[in-house]
C-alpha cells in the first residue's frame, strides 16, 4: 500500500508516541487513556493516506476494544467473580499492543493491519 508524504510541521511520530506514552500511563489513570483517544481521534482525521493513519487507527481501536473488554470484566466481578481475570487479561492486551505500537512507530513502520483486534 503506497502512503502519501504526511504533511505535518513537527515530526510525524511525535504525536503518535505521545498517545502511546498515555496509553501506558493509562494502565494507571483512565483519564490519560481517554486524553489519548481525543489526541489520536483528532491525528487521525490530519493523517488520512499517511502511514502513521495505521498507528492512529490501531490506537483508537485499542482504546475502544480495551474499554469494551473492562466494562464486561466490570460487570462480570459483581455478577460472576470471574471478571478480575477478565480486567487482568484486558490490562495486559493493551500493555502488548502499545509495547508493540512504540516499536512499530520507533521504527517507522506501519501496523500491518490496524483493524485487528489482537496484536
Amino acid at each position: 500500500m503506497a502512503f502519501r508524504q504526511t504533511t505535518t510541521k513537527m515530526m510525524p511520530p511525535t504525536m503518535a508516541m505521545v498517545v502511546y506514552v498515555l496509553y501506558l500511563v493509562g494502565l494507571a489513570t483512565a483519564l490519560a487513556a481517554i486524553i489519548g483517544v481525543v489526541l489520536a481521534h483528532i491525528q487521525r482525521n490530519k493523517e488520512i493516506g499517511t502511514w502513521l493513519e495505521t498507528h492512529y487507527t490501531y490506537q483508537v481501536r485499542t482504546f475502544w476494544i480495551g474499554l469494551l473488554y473492562m466494562c464486561i470484566g466490570g460487570v462480570t466481578v459483581v455478577a460472576f467473580g470471574l471478571g478480575f481475570l477478565i480486567i487482568a487479561a484486558t490490562w495486559v492486551w493493551i500493555a502488548v499492543r502499545t509495547i508493540l505500537g512504540i516499536s512499530r512507530l520507533s521504527r517507522r513502520e506501519t501496523v500491518p493491519d490496524p483493524d485487528t483486534w489482537l496484536w
